[in-house]
């Protein structure tokens, strides 16, 4: 970083603790100055008192736009639930912050496409937190995939899935949260297929729904046409346990990894050829790279990711919309 940057941080849940520890972490790995936790918001007073003690923030507030409004705080950094991102997001903008935004970075493309035209209007960085794109894996993987190495991709398949109850459950479904499966981890299957093909599906099919009571979703298995011929499976759940493996099918080969999302490990079996395993292990947990992309925007001066720039940013949300609209899935409040 540049100069010594001062976080604000809104939302001191599990999302917020592990910013801060990649924070810290991309400190101790690639040597970037350690910003300075200032503030620190929740709504439980409780909570975000024993939060900024532990994870060492100078100041807390049950008011998250003390966050934004702070003169003090250069980046804000929003984690909380999926419907608050928008406005938490725009209001720091307004008030000069830089953003770092967790996925999904709003419920919708026109939001997404008013907070990053904002950002340029004002000369400001604003990233969603979209994590595995900045991963050493990927870029091996992409340039892979451009080489031609299993050459033209024919399908591919994804899985992800999860079990919840108690609170956690209800926050996960609750639909005035923007809840559900797609956009809790769906997303990162979508983001891996975008990632892989460099392209946006002409066509999403929903072969299996399942909603729960909240009237959000439970499971969905889509179908992915692409320009290039390609298809892909897509299945995401918060119902069931489900490996977070993915296979990419080409004309001479396939590429295996049996954890796309903390994606440390593929297999690249050639036709003809025994496989062969690549491993790009993390120095901690993976979040660090994508501070490490943070940090780098800061000291260059950028207003946004080259690596997950904003047009993949508002592709990936556009397309998650037309498939919850497809299903007629609007949430509580939206219009």
């Amino acid at each position: 970083m540049s100069k010594e940057i001062k976080i604000g941080l809104i939302g001191a849940g599990w999302m917020g603790k592990a910013h801060t520890t990649a924070f810290h972490n991309a400190r101790m790995i690639f040597g970037d100055d350690m910003p300075v936790f200032e503030l620190v918001s929740d709504v439980s007073e409780d909570a975000v008192a024993k939060f900024a003690k532990d994870m060492g923030y100078n100041r807390y507030t049950t008011n998250w736009m003390d966050v934004v409004t702070d003169p003090a705080i250069d980046l804000v950094d929003v984690a909380t639930p999926n419907c608050m991102h928008y406005e938490m997001a725009k209001a720091a903008l307004e008030h000069g912050k830089h953003v770092l935004c967790e996925k999904p970075f709003t419920i919708n493309a026109e939001q997404a496409k008013e907070l990053y035209a904002l950002a340029e209007k004002k000369q400001l960085f604003i990233m969603e937190a979209f994590w595995i794109c900045f991963l050493p894996l990927y870029a091996k993987l992409q340039q892979m995939l451009a080489d031609g190495v299993i050459g033209t991709l024919q399908t591919i398949t994804c899985q992800y899935g999860f079990t919840t109850e108690g609170a956690r459950r209800e926050r996960k479904f609750n639909s005035a949260l923007g809840g559900g499966a797609l956009l809790d981890i769906g997303i990162y299957n979508l983001g891996f297929l975008q990632m892989v093909t460099g392209q946006q599906p002409q066509n999403v099919q929903t072969e299996e729904l399942r909603l729960t009571e909240y009237g959000t979703d439970e499971y969905s298995k889509l179908r992915l046409a692409y320009p290039s011929g390609c298809t892909a499976e897509s299945v995401q759940t918060i119902g069931q346990r489900l490996t977070r493996m993915a296979c990419i099918v080409g004309t001479k080969g396939r590429i295996t990894l049996p954890d796309f999302q903390y994606a440390e490990h593929m297999t690249l079996e050639l036709d003809g050829q025994p496989p062969q395993e690549l491993d790009f292990p993390f120095d901690v947990d993976g979040f660090e790279y994508q501070i490490r992309e943070v940090s780098r925007c800061a000291a260059t001066g950028r207003h946004h990711s080259s690596i997950y720039t904003p047009q993949q940013s508002i592709a990936l949300t556009q397309l998650m919309y037309d498939i919850r609209m497809a299903w007629g899935m609007k949430f509580e409040g939206e219009e």
